[in-house]
């Protein structure tokens, strides 16, 4: 697959989004379990991980949510600086469920962080039909507003049946 977008580029975002394999779950097993996402989540929300250079320019701290975005969509996540980062690169794992603000609109906010939102659709080959998570530019600000509850882990609705008592 070429990259269609270049990192470290002065372009509207500038930031390389990485998304690798968290190294506190299975790829998005346990991610429904609330008390295991306290063992690592940041603000009740996927951590997003960047280097203090980063951070300072964007007037974030550890533990505040920001807003993720590009122009294919925009996630939530609780931010730590972290000296493990180079400038203009950042990382949210894998796995986090989609937990969308307004469901069935493209674009509409993912409120607990799940980068696939703001990677491109696209296969990697005519063979492979791999991820493109590793080609993501994108931008990161403080989200000003309050944030809106995490509703992805709750289940569906169900309708009951006649007669049947709601729970």
């Amino acid at each position: 697959m070429k990259p269609f977008e270049r990192s470290h580029s002065k372009a509207k975002y500038p930031l390389h989004l990485q998304s690798c394999h968290p190294d506190k779950r299975l790829h998005s097993q346990l991610c429904s379990s609330e008390a295991f996402r306290k063992s690592y989540a940041v603000a009740g929300r996927e951590p997003l991980y960047m280097c203090e250079q980063d951070a300072r320019a964007r007037g974030l701290k550890s533990g505040d949510i920001a807003r993720v975005f590009n122009d294919r969509g925009q996630v939530l996540a609780g931010v730590v600086i972290s000296p493990d980062y180079a400038p203009g690169v950042i990382r949210i794992h894998e796995g986090a469920w989609y937990s969308p603000q307004t469901g069935g609109k493209a674009g509409a906010l993912c409120t607990y962080g799940d980068p696939n939102v703001l990677s491109a659709d696209i296969a990697t080959s005519q063979l492979a039909q791999g991820p493109s998570a590793h080609t993501v530019l994108v931008e990161v600000e403080r989200y000003q507003s309050q944030a809106p509850d995490v509703t992805g882990f709750g289940g569906p609705d169900t309708v009951k049946e006649e007669g049947e008592n709601a729970a």
